[in-house]
């Protein structure tokens, strides 16, 4: 459970940081990402339980807001009130007033940077992209280092300049792909783009 930190005067300071398994618990059920999505995105600092499960609901029935039926947004507004926002609540990354019907987000959440590292199909994950861009370079250097034909062909700068290009795009790629997949900021969740 996330705690608070007591500060001169007795004031109670909640805590900036959520554990790894409270933050993985939280994140394990696609209404409270998209919660978290929505909370990270909002440019006001607290939303009230009723514009959150509209959304919710859209996002989940792939529509749009105005779309959305009552028992839709119903669905969702009984799940988030009963279950998940009472849980994030408790893991520290939300302030849920039940009472008023609001959500805030705490420094917690704000400090938390996700992305969703997401392999579609036959893709493989950017660490093990490295790891063989890696290998790769460590071979070049080696054929290049002893000599090898046809790797004599052209200069050690030249080698050593292709490997830091190679790198460097991959990195530029590696970032354009992790920014379009972190949660609060495109339009949509990254599950839905």
């Amino acid at each position: 459970m996330a705690s608070a930190q007591q500060i001169d005067g007795g004031e109670v300071e909640p805590t900036t940081e959520v554990s790894e398994d409270e933050l993985f618990d939280v994140l394990a059920n696609q209404r409270r990402r998209f919660a978290v999505h929505l909370l990270k995105r909002e440019e006001e600092d607290r939303i009230a339980i009723g514009d959150m499960a509209e959304q919710i609901a859209a996002w989940e029935n792939g529509i749009e807001t105005t779309e959305i039926t009552g028992n839709e947004r119903k669905r969702v507004y009984t799940a988030l009130q009963q279950s998940h926002l009472p849980k994030m609540d408790e893991a520290g990354v939300v302030e849920f007033n039940k009472d008023r019907g609001v959500v805030e987000p705490t420094p917690a959440l704000q400090n938390v940077d996700l992305y969703m590292d997401v392999v579609e199909g036959k893709e493989i994950p950017w660490s093990d992209y490295y790891l063989g861009l890696s290998g790769v370079a460590v071979a070049l250097t080696g054929a290049v280092w002893l000599g090898a034909w046809p790797f004599v062909l052209l200069p050690d700068m030249a080698w050593t300049i292709a490997i830091v290009v190679a790198f460097a795009f991959s990195a530029m790629a590696h970032k354009y792909y992790t920014a379009e997949m972190k949660i609060g900021e495109p339009d949509d969740p990254p599950e839905l783009t």
